[in-house]
């Protein structure tokens, strides 16, 4: 029988679908049976994919990252002539 820290301790290899068939059985039969461990499974499932999906849609025009590198570059200046 799957325990709650063996779960876990497959959940990456899980997500990442390198499980082979009888440990993923047992892995998904431990969630149908455990709330706890499917609140986990199902939250990092849905971490992962907000972040590829932000991942994608991060993108800084170059005029907004030159402005901000400026003002980076202003800010340490400044912080150099106060010591």
């Amino acid at each position: 029988m799957l325990t709650c820290k063996d779960f876990i301790s497959e959940l990456t290899d899980y997500l990442d679908e390198r499980t082979d068939a009888d440990l993923r059985t047992k892995l998904e039969k431990h969630m149908a049976e455990c709330p706890n461990c499917w609140v986990v499974c199902d939250t990092t499932r849905k971490t992962i994919s907000v972040y590829k999906d932000h991942e994608k849609a991060c993108c800084i025009p170059s005029d907004v990252q030159t402005r901000l590198l400026l003002a980076f570059e202003k800010m340490r200046a400044a912080k150099t002539k106060v010591v």
